[in-house]
């Protein structure tokens, strides 16, 4: 199978725009940064700043560009990311900087794209990542206590931030040296944790601020949740809302690093959502109170490649309900509808800057103004003195949860939907509520690929429904042994950590020992009727206990009690415990594996006390360390053809080939016929899976943005298994051919596993005589110089494709009182005949459409006296596959 000319073109295009990114030495005319006690001053300019968040290891150096793109085209004016220290330096002193650790190249495509750095080189990060960024090796450090007054930890702290800082500024990326970075951190959120070591705690943030000023670096250094951050280092928030944070300095401005704009997810647990409509309430009052940056975790969360979730139990995906998905794919709405507030913030800029602080107006009981306005004195404001061209700039809250509510300000009504924040540029015109969406929805689908095999002749796609479509039965296998499997063993009398053995080169641990069971065990057991029980006081995160290689039992948690009833027959029997993890944080003192006394229950002459006797150690899986899942390494194992009768099977390796899908969507594993385990293709780790299944209860018929959010409001997924679908980079495939490789411990059934496509192909629009016209009109001549008033303006719905494709049909279209929601639309009391030929001359065959919302358009008014809406459902498709449209 051929690449597709449209991917053809997608990649040369992409190359292009990377070299020249990486080649070019200068990306701003040099600048300095400095702040004061209102915001940042970027060439001597202060700054009200949007940032987006996301992580360049989680996506491949080929998505950056696009992510970049999408990022500033949302509005953002500043990439916010952490430096990985973990994948950065593997080994003490070797430094990898390649692939999607190749930071520079990164950062480098941020100042090419025209936007800001802010550079959180931590090195703590914690981001639900392996060790929270630490390398493994750092706690073999002798004598070394982390994040504390701890000399080693100081010393190798210091060695790794002074390689960055000096690295950047090699590069030429600092902004004085006309790059982009324009912010740095230190530390991360110590402050949560900085009690816990008392005073050594308080030295430690004195010294990581000094040392971090003494390197030289040219721009601001900021601490996060750190209340007793140092005189000059910006102390930030971290939250779901930070409009009422204050720095420890009437001389530092207010900045929040971190705007969580979702959650991360656990296997086993429900998927959460925050409605754009809470997220852009939150930020819009983030700026009416004073603040001057604002940093979205995460704009963009992607994937958790390779073993780098952390841990316990955190999952393959870092999506977030980011507004740009795991797959580079924009979620609408919330894409959009914070596009459209970071333009009227953006509006209100001049204004912001010039006033050192808001003037506060009552407006009513849970309602409230702040107005910014060049003389912040004047006791009285006088809207006739303020022209278009004034700075003056109004933000009107509404904080009741439940109840709308009509204000007077400036001599004008304005209604405020609950829980909502109207922004009036010029003190007098509303160009944006929070709660008012105009933005459109898109639909995200998925279509799977029919088997795309060599052997394979005729290609097969549809659009799933109820129905299931599988890879062809060509699969082969493999088994793992079970313990022992290589030379690389030891034994030693007790239980050791399972870190202290793995150093992290694999998730795996086998404990091996042997255990003699006489007849008058047996005579006992029988007699009395009961089983010998294993016994551990503690154990973290996944156990399997196998008696004479089979599989006994399993236990999952995080340091819980073990009590696992095995079977043994007369004689000698090996006792093979396998210890399971992944890491989060405070790996130097948390460990894994087991705590206290392993011991055997239920024998006649007593308890065995296991702790104490010898075992032997095996790191990892055979196929594991020797690489049967890379192209080069995959024939030396001795596969065979796999049959249906032999699934399900634990502990066995699974591979097959594959032709890639045409075109440039993103593709996924669906791996959710599997149990537990990792994937590979042509050699890349797409990561870990597992298929635990949410709780039936707690999700949430309808999401309502009202009132304060937290992680457990507005789940969804509840009794389906928390990730079944894995990305695979188009990036890491082939034309065809493409080796995929599946270890699974629990049983599962790869004949099942499909490939999947993921694209936006249904978008909706519904738009009302009551929003506000868009807010790109804000920026025309015509009102900048006040010749037209935005009132004389109407509405518009906007519907726009992903990528390459067009609008090819319109599915619904209604301009009256039109009911229910995308995909569920239908006809109301009053509907104008003339909805669906506008809409269908309006947008057929173009990329993206605008529709006004009046009257006039739609060939007069279908009903008085009443607020007519506009709701549209298309359908996009590449233009090849476009019948009969209109325009291109």
């Amino acid at each position: 199978m051929g690449v597709s000319r449209a991917l053809l073109r997608y990649l040369v295009s992409l190359s292009l725009i990377i070299h020249a990114a990486v080649t070019t030495a200068n990306f701003f005319k040099p600048f300095n940064v400095s702040y004061d006690h209102r915001a940042l001053i970027i060439d001597g300019k202060r700054r009200m700043l949007i940032s987006a968040g996301f992580h360049y290891p989680r996506a491949t150096p080929e998505m950056w560009p696009d992510l970049i793109a999408k990022s500033k085209k949302g509005g953002a004016d500043v990439i916010q990311t952490y430096v990985f220290w973990n994948g950065h330096e593997p080994v003490r002193g070797q430094y990898y900087f390649e692939g999607r650790y190749d930071i520079i190249k990164f950062v480098k495509l941020v100042g090419a794209s025209g936007l800001y750095l802010h550079l959180r080189i931590g090195p703590y990060v914690c981001a639900e990542w392996n060790f929270g960024g630490f390398p493994v090796w750092l706690r073999d450090v002798p004598g070394i206590e982390f994040r504390t007054d701890n000399v080693p930890f100081k010393e190798e702290m210091e060695r790794f931030v002074k390689k960055i800082v000096k690295l950047m500024r090699e590069e030429m990326l600092f902004s004085w040296q006309g790059g982009p970075i324009i912010m740095l951190q230190i530390e991360n959120e110590y402050g949560d944790i900085e009690s816990a070591y008392h005073q050594r705690g308080k030295e430690y943030v004195k010294w990581a601020a000094q040392m971090a000023l003494g390197l030289g670096a040219g721009v601001p250094w900021v601490m996060c949740k750190q209340s007793d951050a140092p005189d000059n280092i910006i102390n930030a928030c971290n939250g779901y809302y930070c409009d009422g944070f204050k720095p420890n300095s009437p001389n530092k401005p207010v900045f929040w690093t971190e705007d969580w704009d979702g959650w991360y997810t656990k296997w086993g647990g429900r998927l959460p959502h925050r409605p754009a409509e809470d997220l852009a309430f939150a930020v819009a009052r983030f700026f009416q109170r004073g603040g001057s940056f604002q940093n979205y975790y995460m704009y963009f969360g992607g994937t958790n490649f390779n073993r780098t979730s952390g841990g316990p139990f955190y999952v393959t995906s870092y999506d977030y309900d980011a507004p740009i998905d795991e797959y580079g794919l924009l979620s609408e709405p919330k894409w959009g509808h914070l596009k459209d507030l970071h333009a009227a913030i953006k509006l209100c800029e001049p204004a912001l800057v010039a006033a050192d602080s808001p003037q506060y107006i009552k407006l009513g009981p849970k309602q409230e103004a702040h107005v910014y306005h060049v003389d912040t004195n004047t006791e009285g404001l006088n809207l006739t003195q303020y022209g278009s061209q004034s700075r003056c700039s109004a933000f009107l809250a509404n904080i009741d949860e439940r109840k709308a509510a009509v204000v007077r300000f400036l001599g004008q009504t304005y209604h405020l939907p609950p829980w909502s924040v109207s922004i009036l540029p010029d003190c007098r015109n509303t160009v944006f509520n929070t709660a008012k969406v105009g933005a459109q929805t898109s639909i995200k689908t998925v279509e799977f690929e029919l088997p795309l095999f060599s052997n394979i002749s005729a290609r097969q796609q549809f659009t799933v429904h109820d129905e299931v479509s599988y890879f062809s039965k060509s699969w082969m296998t493999i088994k793992e042994p079970i313990g022992i499997w290589s030379k690389k063993i030891f034994s030693v009398q007790g239980i050791l950590e399972h870190l202290n053995v793995t150093k992290d080169h694999s998730d795996y641990l086998w404990y091996i020992t042997r255990i003699y069971v006489s007849d008058d065990d047996i005579t006992f057991w029988e007699e009395k009727q009961v089983r010998p029980t294993l016994t551990i006081d503690s154990m973290r995160d996944v156990l399997r206990v196998f008696i004479n290689g089979q599989l006994t039992g399993s236990v999952i948690g995080r340091w819980v009690k073990v009590v696992q009833p095995v079977r043994f027959v007369q004689g000698y029997n090996d006792l093979v415990l396998l210890s399971e993890t992944n890491y989060g944080a405070f790996l130097e003192k948390d460990g894994a594996g087991f705590r206290g006394q392993i011991k055997l229950t239920g024998f006649k002459n007593g308890d065995i006390d296991l702790s104490t006797l010898s075992w032997t150690y095996q790191v990892g899986l055979k196929g594991e360390f020797s690489s049967i899942y890379t192209v080069e390494e995959n024939e030396k194992a001795r596969w065979s053809d796999l049959t249906v009768d032999a699934v399900p099977a634990t502990f066995t390796w699974y591979k097959t080939h594959f032709n890639t899908p045409d075109g440039t969507d993103p593709v996924a594993l669906d791996l959710g016929s599997m149990g537990k385990g990792q994937a590979w293709v042509n050699g890349h780790h797409i990561g870990r899976y597992w298929t635990l299944v949410a709780p039936k209860d707690g999700c949430q018929r309808t999401c309502d943005y009202r009132g304060p959010y937290n992680s457990d409001k507005c789940t969804t997924n509840c009794g389906k298994p928390t990730q079944t679908r894995y990305h695979v980079p188009r990036s890491w495939l082939k034309a065809s051919d493409n080796l995929l490789v599946i270890f699974e411990e629990t049983g599962g059934n790869p004949f099942d596993i499909s490939i999947e496509l993921h694209s936006v192909r249904i978008i909706c629009g519904q738009v009302s005589e009551s929003h506000y016209p868009p807010l790109w009109k804000w920026s025309q001549p015509d009102f900048s110089d006040g010749s037209i008033s935005i009132n004389n303006t109407t509405p518009e719905l906007h519907l726009r494709c992903d990528d390459e494709h067009v609008i090819a049909s319109i599915e619904f279209a209604s301009y009256g009182t039109p009911q229910g929601s995308c995909q569920k639309f239908s006809k109301g009391n009053c509907h104008a005949p003339s909805s669906l030929s506008v809409v269908s001359e309006a947008c057929l065959g173009r990329k993206s459409c605008f529709v006004g919302i009046s009257n006039s358009i739609f060939s007069g008014d279908p009903c008085h006296g009443v607020v007519k809406t506009l709701a549209v459902e298309a359908r996009c498709a590449s233009p090849s596959n476009t019948l009969g449209a209109s325009k291109l």
